[in-house]
């Protein structure tokens, strides 16, 4: 399935990046008041037709397709959660810190995880079973969680869009060498592949946002829980996440 999964969020990376290229964003506001382009269309239209021609029994809940009532969607017992264009302002911004997101989930929790970066062609991806790994032109490389601990001076991930107060004041509870600022889920990527130690967020995020990133971090050793330090699932009845740190060393309340 990873192979498979991999190939659909590369080829799905290709379209957005046709949009991205002819700057044809033709950008609309959400109801959340969050963007959406026409890249975000042609990504969902297509990972939603391969996900349906190759699984036909695994139910799709994606950002552009999210309007499942939950009466239906508490009876899976697995699914994907799919963000086709993670990052949509920083692609309106043009800095390439955008990604692709396909992750599978069993039983609230997720087992698989895909993100590519269209701009670099970077995969990251992994599962529960065979670890987490980073894919580049045919080059792939197991990745591990960074082994400092707590104490240690950490380096620390805050995002490009969404950075606040409550956010500076957790961090203010750690020794912090670096501080880096990224979009999307390239974050939590990050943290997967041992370049940081710490990602906070305070703010709500979409299911679809995480589950990616989450799959990847613990398939390589790491922590995601909600803000609060207790453990995050999925499909809930509204599919928000209400602020959640993602680490490569298990958390409690400093």
């Amino acid at each position: 399935m990873l192979d498979l999964l991999k190939k659909i969020a590369y080829d799905a990376g290709r379209l957005i990046l046709e949009v991205y290229k002819s700057d044809d964003f033709d950008i609309q506001i959400k109801n959340d008041n969050s963007p959406l382009t026409l890249a975000d269309k042609r990504s969902h239209d297509f990972i939603a037709a391969a996900l349906g021609k190759n699984f036909p029994g695994i139910p799709l809940l994606s950002e552009e397709g999210a309007d499942i009532e939950f009466n239906e969607r508490k009876k899976w017992d697995q699914f994907f959660l799919v963000d086709p264009l993670d990052g949509t302002k920083e692609f309106i911004k043009k800095n390439g810190e955008f990604t692709v997101n396909i992750a599978l989930i069993k039983d609230r929790r997720p087992v698989l995880g895909v993100i590519n970066v269209p701009v670099t062609n970077e995969t990251y991806y992994g599962s529960v079973e065979s670890g987490s790994f980073k894919e580049l032109n045919g080059s792939i490389e197991k990745i591990k969680v960074s082994r400092n601990s707590k104490d240690d001076e950490l380096t620390v991930v805050k995002s490009r869009s969404h950075s606040g107060d409550e956010e500076n004041e957790f961090y203010s509870k750690y020794n912090i060498k670096e501080s880096i600022s990224k979009g999307s889920s390239l974050k939590i990527c990050m943290v997967a592949e041992g370049k940081a130690e710490l990602y906070f967020r305070g703010g709500p995020t979409w299911e679809w946002d995480t589950a990616a990133g989450h799959a990847v971090l613990i398939s390589a050793g790491g922590y995601f829980t909600n803000k609060d330090y207790s453990n995050l699932f999925y499909n809930k009845e509204v599919p928000k996440n209400y602020g959640f740190i993602a680490s490569s060393f298990q958390i409690s309340n400093p």
